[in-house]
């Protein structure tokens, strides 16, 4: 673009800044509303960025704003304005566009910006302009925080921003090939270390005043670096070290064999005078186009070089599939550059590096950092890790980042990056340059832990042990390179980043192998995935299995030896119990269904002659389950005790059904309960071993990427090449798995590699070459399909049917396999298909595992094989036993209504409908109906309801008490929801005494608190207890309701440990901890109930006003009141002296019957206070039915307020 095609406005606008005349840069007086017009043109300037373009046309930053800045720095408004237009103009191409430009146009425009911002750098490599920069940036940071201005950080902020910018701009290729020339980025660099730019950068660096500029200064730092090797940049002016002359040897000496190669080659050909009759030849076994041989017309010393693919245009790759390219291109510097770089790394790493680090991890974890500046904290790692470790390696220079806390944030950014790529398929290369980085942080902190191994000081030393003891033991750190080789694609990740992850995997595998032969033992930590289903309650049955007797004969022939056995285990009172434990507090399992489990391991343990252990057994349960005495009360006898293991062998405990059984069922119940599957990660440790897990590497996809990076073996360095045959030599040798490479490109590398003239420098790959061929030619004369074989990529089981014989494989899994139809047993199947597929009312399938008389068969193999016959279209024409979706017809519909109405207030309101219905369905298919015809509006409310039921306690009615009891557990367990279930099992098996005496402990609360001074705060409870039942009747649903204290004299009482304990006795929930604050009525109680609970709270005088409100129908209640609490003392009394003369021996049978009925027949009265309108209307409906002749359902409801704090 011509300066004659420049914007007539902007043209003017230009002009008015000033001129040049000489050495001396004359302003206009408009020169400071020039340059704020010049950045109100560039805010708004077009896509194609036309204004950026006319101003680096016109080459105003070189002729104009330079001059400006040198020598009119003393006008600081003019100044700073110029500053700002500065760095506007010099902002990336890229950040200009967005991105890289793919239409052409664009792009025409993107290279353009981009030359004049190669032309702005140029004329910046000057010491006047950076010395300017300097002495204004040194002012600045003179001032102190107090005496700094707004205006003076955004001028701080400008300058650096404009320094990176200028640092940033990329090389001209076409003019920086030649190394130790100085390129305009190294006279940049000089400039900077002249005008003395680079003190005040590394002052930034290592000031805790000026943490706010870490990022920055971050930033141009790595910028400064960018073209740089640490390890070169390390050994400069150290003169040439051993190791390099011999690299410079080992190279000319390749050079100079494939000379002498091509020499011998010449040498060997004809003459060069011309023969007109050259003739021509047949080469025989070489096919042509058609089915002749060859015919060639060259001579034969031309024969050797013969290709079918001569003279062929090769195929043109797409761009979407094209290798990536090589981006960071490293040249050796001028050495005036270096040795300022070398000089400046050494200051920066002893002054600077941790505290700087430290500050930008603190940026990028708190989130004050940019999107993805966390890159110029792991290229500064890398590289300044590198160079420590190639000068004089000192771990306490880097030791900020020299932690396991680095290693994991390394880890973590690596996998992000690792997934957005394979997510964010539009920005796939720019993840993978991040991937990069993080890969040669990754490397540089294994390589710096592997160098403190060798260091003469022991706590290095040990520094190494402990960090190299954490990454090998998580999983994540091991599981890291597989992933990367599995998903490393060409297309997005260049060759440069295979070399590096095969350079890694080299150095961590290394490692590890030294650290397990060091360590003998390593233990690892190892997750898996677990698939966990719910389990299903079965009820009622017991599993006949080897160690459980088939009839009661055999139990009572195997007591005797027991009993013998528990008379001298009881009498040792050092029994330990902690070798078996009832328990386990971290198990999944309710609490309630361990304590069923516990009785059937102590049965278990008897069944085994384990008498020992059973009686410990016992007693450990005792200790975790006090309540209801069900494993005897706490001073049972030790003749108790083994009338008890009696009662419990004899007994049949219901048990949990085996996996065999369990999968027989499954099939016929999917329909009534889903199984629901959920994945589990469990974290295992176990025993590492070395070579399982080099196994995992024993895949194609691992063994292709290291053939690739094997290709370019020439262009590689000696150390690429060892590590390469290092990993393929582990799989081949040590895992005795050199079939994954027969492989016909594998085998094609290895000939170019034999035939190279310059083969002798490659002693390792050749070697390694001659193995695998020697093995493969040793396999082919004992299989010849090996060579067909080389078509193809392996995997493991397939090399092992190589090596050991085709079909091998098949016979180690036939055991696995379902057994295979000859063809009488499909002719078989055939005949029963078509005899029963047309009977209605009938499954097809189980007809015909009723009649096959063959090998056992499951439903699903007859399925697919019916399928394969061509029998059936689909798996889908086969649905199992009651899977089909039958409609629900009107006369259904009201049947299942009229028997919800008659059974919704039975204890088992579905159990009743399934039995009484006419169209039988499944439990699923019912409680559906039921749902979505509204009758009810949740299943909790189809659950079973629970029977609380009476214990004595060392079970008086021996196995069908022990029976009951695990019954009752497991039916709670299927029908009620876990939090019902555990809150209602507290009670479950408690005396009739304890249920009681809870009415009255509750009076007695609410009395002590009377006297304390909480008439108020009770009040206040009573009101909202009645309230929430009003509420609760009048919308006709129920919800938590909070008991929120307004007033001080409440928040006392609610902070009250007495009256928390009375809460617990009413049944409030306390506030779930860090959830809720207030203590909240629960749903499940009804306002029958909670009316109740409020007459509880009355005071006598209280009762009098509240009792006619409660029972308005029961005439001559009040009298009879104190006639039930003199009946209630003469039974305490009773129950009372009953216990003295039981642990005394002298209770018989009789006197605890009678006490047993006598109590039962008080306890409803006790709670007499509480009745409900309900139990009248239950009354007069019982005394209504005998007259109508209707059958009366009777049912007894017993109310009780559970005590949870006392349990």
């Amino acid at each position: 673009m011509d300066l004659h095609m420049m914007n007539c406005e902007l043209l003017a606008t230009c002009s008015a800044l000033g001129y040049l005349e000489g050495d001396t840069y004359h302003k206009e007086p408009d020169c400071l509303e020039s340059v704020k017009d010049l950045i109100r043109y560039l805010r708004y300037e077009d896509e194609t960025r036309d204004v950026r373009q006319q101003l680096g046309a016109a080459q105003i930053l070189q002729s104009d704003l330079l001059p400006i800045l040198t020598q009119h720095r003393q006008d600081k408004p003019l100044f700073d304005a110029v500053i700002r237009l500065m760095v506007n103009l010099t902002q990336p191409a890229l950040l200009c566009f967005g991105n890289l430009p793919k239409e052409p146009s664009f792009r025409h425009h993107f290279l353009q910006v981009l030359t004049y911002l190669q032309a702005y750098k140029e004329a910046f490599a000057s010491e006047k302009a950076f010395g300017v920069l300097s002495e204004t940036l040194y002012e600045l940071l003179q001032l102190g925080w107090e005496e700094r201005q707004e205006e003076d950080n955004l001028l701080i902020e400008r300058i650096l921003l404009l320094v990176r910018n200028i640092l940033h701009v990329p090389a001209d290729l076409d003019q920086e090939k030649i190394d130790d020339d100085a390129s305009a980025h190294d006279q940049l660099l000089w400039a900077i270390h002249l005008s003395g730019l680079d003190d005040l950068l590394l002052f930034l660096a290592s000031s805790s005043a000026e943490q706010q500029w870490s990022l920055h200064v971050l930033e141009i730092v790595s910028l400064m670096f960018r073209d740089q090797n640490p390890e070169q940049l390390a050994g400069v002016g150290q003169g040439r070290l051993a190791q390099e002359r011999s690299a410079d040897v080992a190279e000319l000496e390749v050079l100079r064999q494939r000379e002498m190669a091509e020499k011998k080659t010449r040498a060997l050909q004809r003459g060069n005078r011309h023969s007109r009759f050259g003739g021509s030849y047949i080469v025989q076994g070489l096919k042509s186009i058609g089915e002749r041989d060859l015919i060639f017309h060259k001579g034969l010393h031309n024969l050797r070089n013969y290709s079918s693919d001569s003279g062929k245009q090769p195929k043109k790759v797409p761009k979407r599939r094209q290798a990536a390219r090589e981006l960071s291109i490293q040249r050796r510097s001028a050495l005036n550059v270096r040795l300022f770089l070398r000089d400046f790394c050494s200051e920066f790493l002893e002054n600077c590096y941790n505290r700087l680090m430290g500050s930008v991890k603190d940026h990028l974890l708190r989130e004050k950092a940019q999107q993805h500046d966390e890159t110029y904290y792991m290229w500064a790692l890398a590289f300044f890790m590198a160079f420590n470790r190639a000068a004089s390696f000192r771990p306490g220079l880097v030791s900020e980042t020299l932690s396991v806390r680095t290693f994991h944030f390394i880890e973590q950014n690596l996998t992000n990056y690792y997934e957005m790529m394979l997510t964010d398929r539009k920005e796939a290369a720019s993840w993978a340059r991040r991937m990069h980085l993080a890969l040669k942080a990754y490397q540089e902190l294994l390589a710096t832990v592997n160098e403190m191994d060798i260091s003469p000081d022991e706590a290095v030393r040990e520094s190494s042990r402990i960090i190299k003891n954490n990454i090998f033991y998580v999983m994540e750190y091991r599981e890291l390179f597989l992933a990367l080789f599995r998903k490393f694609d060409e297309r997005c990740q260049p060759r440069s980043f295979l070399r590096d992850l095969v350079e890694t995997t080299h150095l961590f595998l290394k490692m590890l192998e030294r650290f397990c032969r060091s360590r003998g033992k390593l233990v690892v930590q190892n997750k898996r995935k677990k698939r966990r289903k719910k389990k299903k309650k079965v009820l009622d049955q017991a599993i006949v299995s080897g160690n459980v007797p088939s009839s009661p004969e055999e139990v009572e022939a195997v007591w005797p030896a027991l009993a013998e056995q528990l008379q001298c285990c009881a009498q040792n009172s050092e029994l330990s119990m902690d070798s078996m434990v009832p328990f386990d507090a971290a198990s999944e399992v309710p609490v309630e269904e361990q304590r069923a489990e516990a009785m059937v391991r102590i049965q278990d343990c008897l069944l085994a002659g384990q008498a020992p252990q059973a009686l410990t057994l016992l007693r450990s349960a005792r200790e975790v389950w006090p309540e209801g005495d069900v494993f005897g009360c706490q001073d049972i006898s030790p003749e108790e005790e083994i009338q008890l293991l009696k009662q419990i062998l004899s007994a049949p405990l219901p048990r949990q059904q085996g996996p065999e059984e369990c999968g027989a069922e499954e099939e016929e119940e999917e329909e009534e309960e889903e199984e629901e599957e959920l994945q589990v990660v469990q974290v295992l440790e176990k025993e590492f071993n070395f070579l399982d897990y080099l196994k995992r590497f024993a895949c194609s996809t691992v063994v292709r990427a290291y053939v690739l990076l094997l290709r370019s073996y020439q262009q590689n360095s000696a150390h690429t090449n060892h590590c390469i045959v290092k990993m393929l030599h582990r799989l081949a040798h040590d895992l005795k798995m050199e079939a994954l490479l027969f492989q016909l490109s594998v085998f094609c590398l290895f000939n170019r590699l034999l035939s190279d003239p310059a083969a002798g420098a490659y002693k390792e790959l050749v070697t390694f070459a001659k193995y695998i061929l020697g093995k493969f030619f040793a396999l082919a004369a004992v299989n010849q399909k090996a060579f067909v074989e080389l078509l193809f990529w392996k995997n493991t089981a397939v090399i092992r049917e190589m090596t050991e014989g085709y079909g091998s494989l098949e016979d180690r899994s036939s055991s696995r396999r379902a057994p295979t139809w000859s063809p009488e047993e499909e002719a078989h199947l055939r005949e029963l298909y078509l005899a029963h597929k047309d009977v209605e009312g009938q499954d097809v399938v189980e007809a015909i595992l009723t009649h096959l008389n063959t090998a056992p068969r499951t439903r699903k193999q007859i399925i697919h094989h019916l399928v394969q016959l061509g029998l059936a279209d689909s798996v889908k024409d086969f649905q199992r036993k009651g899977t089909h979706v039958v409609l629900w017809t009107g006369d259904q519909e009201l049947e299942l209504q009229r028997l919800f109405e008659e059974f919704r207030d039975s204890d088992d309101v579905l159990g009743h409908i399934m039995k009484n219905i006419t169209a039988k369905r499944s439990r699923a298919r019912i409680v559906d109906k039921l749902l979505a015809l509204g009758l009810v509006a949740e299943r909790r409310e189809l659950y079973k309801k629970r029977r609380k039921k009476l214990a004595s306690s060392i079970l008086p009615n021996g196995a069908e008490s022990l029976k009951d009891f695990c019954q009752e557990d497991l039916e709670e367990e299927e029908n009620l929801p876990e939090e019902d279930s555990e809150e209602e099992e507290e009670g479950g098996s408690e005396a009739a005494q304890v249920q009681g005496s809870l009415v009255l402990s509750t009076e007695n609360l609410g009395q002590s608190l009377h006297q304390e001074g909480f008439s108020t705060p009770l009040l206040w409870l009573q009101n909202c207890l009645i309230r929430a039942a009003d509420d609760r009747e009048e919308d006709g649903c129920s919800q938590a309701v909070p008991l929120v204290p307004l007033t001080e004299e409440n928040e006392e009482a609610m902070e009250n440990e007495q009256f928390q304990q009375l809460l617990h006795k009413l049944g409030v929930r306390p506030p779930a901890s860090g959830q809720e604050t207030f203590w909240r009525i629960p749903a499940k109680l009804s306002p029958t109930k909670l009316r109740r609970v409020a007459a509880s709270l009355s005071q006598p005088e209280e009762e009098q006003k509240l009792q006619p409100e409660l029972q308005p129908e029961v005439p001559g209640e009040q009298g009879s009141d104190k006639e039930h609490c003199k009946e209630h003392r003469a039974q305490a009394l009773r129950a009372l002296l009953l216990a003295h003369k039981k642990k005394a021996g002298l209770a018989s049978p009789e006197e605890e019957d009678a006490v047993g009925r006598e109590h039962l027949k008080a306890a409803p009265k006790k709670r007499q206070l509480l009745d409900s309108d309900e139990e009248q209307e239950e009354d007069e409906g019982r005394n209504r039915a005998p007259e109508s002749g209707a059958p009366g359902i009777q049912k007894k409801k017993r109310y009780q307020i559970e005590d949870d704090e006392d349990d």
